[in-house]
């Protein structure tokens, strides 16, 4: 599997290309292609082009979750695809999500932070997959589908709300999921922001997979300003897993990304840099 970070809020040194908060990957595994989220804005196509990315290969688009710092550029990206697909939306990518990922959210003072088109309008253009169990991609590439939480100290509060047609509810972020690669040597993690808690994305990856070994997480672990004990019980978690690598970006906050230094080999992410698992 070939990654290639496309959208993050960090760039690199000479690289010249644009961040933002948000988050975007470029996955090649065996005869797939795959982006893994969107990002906020259109800035995964202007890297893409600075990269030599081709996005009309593009099989499958991977949402993690429903907020925009992640589907944002799905609006660009349909502009982007009127104007160079020869086929017209028969060649557009499959959608792979959550059912819960396309439904309004906000924040309770009514700002809103899903994803700014509506099911109707992408039904008309993608094929939309909707998974709350897990879902094999390729041989060795797994959607996670909705994370059992089953540990105290992740994932006890909700973020805002979410509606749909009918109703209104707070919104725990269900639709949070990430990939799990089984590589040679183990597991890698992919996630977007881990809303629904790093420790319990992998304990499912693992059981899911049958494969107990994780060599790299990478992606937001939605560590910003958290509580010391879910920081401290995060830490040891990690520890634990003895990892190769861990590359912690997007929704990380510094302090996180100090201590988690402590008890794990970290690694910088930016927007342009390749990683390459067997």
């Amino acid at each position: 599997m070939e990654l290639t970070v496309l959208v993050d809020n960090n760039t690199i040194i000479d690289k010249y290309l644009l961040g933002e908060a948000g988050l975007s990957y470029y996955i090649k595994e065996n005869d797939k292609t795959i982006l893994f989220d969107l990002g906020y804005s259109d800035i995964l196509i202007q890297n893409a082009n600075r990269l030599n990315l081709d996005l009309n290969e593009v099989d499958n688009i991977v949402l993690s979750h429903g907020h925009l710092d992640h589907t944002g550029g799905l609006e660009p990206l349909i502009k982007y695809y009127y104007e160079t697909k020869e086929n017209g939306t028969e060649d557009y990518p499959e959608i792979i999500a959550h059912p819960d990922c396309f439904k309004e959210k906000f924040y309770k003072d009514s700002t809103s932070i899903g994803i700014n088109l509506s099911k109707k309008l992408l039904n008309k253009l993608f094929v939309i997959n909707e998974y709350d169990k897990p879902y094999w991609i390729t041989d060795k590439l797994l959607y996670l589908g909705q994370i059992e939480r089953n540990n105290e100290f992740e994932a006890q509060k909700p973020l805002g709300y979410q509606k749909d047609i009918k109703e209104e509810n707070r919104d725990y972020i269900l639709d949070d999921t990430a990939l799990a690669y089984i590589s040679k040597n183990g597991l890698v993690i992919i996630t977007g922001c881990s809303h629904s808690g790093i420790c319990n994305i992998v304990e499912q990856a693992k059981r899911v997979t049958g494969v107990d070994n994780v060599v790299d997480i990478i992606g937001g672990l939605h560590l910003m300003e958290p509580a010391a004990v879910k920081l401290g019980k995060t830490k040891q978690y990690i520890k634990e897993l003895n990892l190769e690598k861990l590359h912690a970006c997007h929704c990380t906050d510094l302090k996180s990304k100090i201590e988690l230094s402590k008890i794990a080999n970290l690694k910088e992410v930016g927007v342009g840099m390749k990683f390459k698992y067997e």
